[in-house]
């Protein structure tokens, strides 16, 4: 049976969902990881994959500029650095030099990869779209990457903050 409920208190049932990392470089050459949850399969021929970000972050205006961008997908022991990009906006930090992941150069797109991922897709960008107040970024993937430990669990998110044994509440700093 359905009843009828206010759209926040329905969403809320979709979590958990996995958490995504975005990297792009930004002119200066400083790479900006953004912590997503809205991801996604376009196409598998060709691969696309699609990101959401808000219009108002930092890191759309990067990947508007660079035209590229990796998305990873962190490991369940990223959850303090994840919450961290996440919370904090390139504008006012270097993120990876306030909390420092194990990166590797990407082979095909002028960013990094995040080395512990579980995977990295390395994306060109293909297309946008703006849904409201979010940038949907549509990325062909041009190299893909993963973990060689198949075991290494995923990270994700409940509504409030990530699963790792419990929850965080998050504080928007953006």
């Amino acid at each position: 049976m359905q009843k009828t409920v206010s759209y926040s208190k329905a969403i809320a049932r979709k979590y958990p969902e996995g958490v995504a990392l975005a990297i792009v470089r930004d002119a200066n050459g400083v790479d900006n990881p953004i912590t997503l949850g809205w991801t996604m399969i376009t196409s598998q021929k060709p691969p696309l994959l699609a990101m959401a970000v808000a219009l108002t972050h930092h890191s759309r205006t990067l990947v508007e500029e660079a035209k590229e961008f990796v998305l990873a997908f962190p490991s369940a022991d990223m959850a303090a650095e994840c919450l961290y990009y996440g919370t904090h906006s390139g504008r006012d930090v270097n993120k990876f030099a306030e909390r420092p992941l194990e990166v590797m150069p990407a082979t095909q797109v002028n960013t990094i990869l995040i080395k512990n991922a579980v995977a990295n897709f390395e994306c060109r960008l293909h297309s946008q779209l703006e849904t409201g107040d979010h940038m949907l970024f549509v990325g062909e993937v041009v190299a893909a990457h993963m973990h060689e430990d198949l075991a290494r669990p995923r990270l994700f998110t409940l509504k409030t903050g990530f699963v790792m044994g419990t929850a965080w509440e998050m504080e928007d700093k953006r």
